[in-house]
């Protein structure tokens, strides 16, 4: 008979084809010799769930986001709407952008007369990679109906000039 995977001890799942020729009971009996240490407190201190610690602070929510390119740029789109456009910040390197903003709730309702909520209020912020480097001082960022459209040109590594040397003689 197989033993249980580590991720199956871990999470209590079980593998459904060990099962075939076993009953729930033996399966139960594989965790005898490799047990995972149960992290209970010492006697007579209440057990912390770390997983559930509700005095943590709120997390960032992440902003979803399209990336695609054009023939001479990147552009970058994403949903903010219920977001004033002066209290969105985007950060642009050669390379990254970082956006950041705050959804700021408007309870219409108290909690308990509410049948979902499953908007996404609170601070939120991305930070994308860019397949290419761009000329940051060019980029522009448009907001319209909710939708914000970040244009980001490409920079042409191929590009070249002719540099003329001055003389300075007299």
């Amino acid at each position: 008979m197989k033993k249980p995977s580590f991720l199956e001890r871990l999470t209590g799942s079980v593998n459904l084809d060990a099962l075939e020729e076993d009953t729930f009971e033996e399966q139960g009996d594989l965790y005898e010799d490799e047990q995972i240490e149960d992290t209970m407190a010492p006697a007579g201190e209440e057990a912390h769930d770390d997983w559930h610690d509700t005095a943590e602070e709120p997390q960032d929510g992440e902003l979803a986001v399209d990336m695609y390119q054009t023939g001479d740029a990147i552009v970058i789109r994403a949903l903010v709407a219920g977001v004033n456009p002066e209290d969105l910040d985007i950060a642009i390197t050669r390379d990254m952008v970082t956006l950041k903003g705050v959804r700021e709730e408007i309870q219409e309702a108290p909690d308990e007369d509410y049948y979902h909520r499953e908007l996404f209020w609170g601070s939120f912020s991305r930070t994308i990679l860019l397949p290419e480097e761009v000329i940051i001082d060019e980029a522009e960022a448009k907001e319209k109906h909710g939708l914000l459209e970040i244009s980001l040109p490409k920079l042409d590594k191929d590009r070249r000039a002719r540099l003329t040397v001055k003389s300075h003689h007299k």
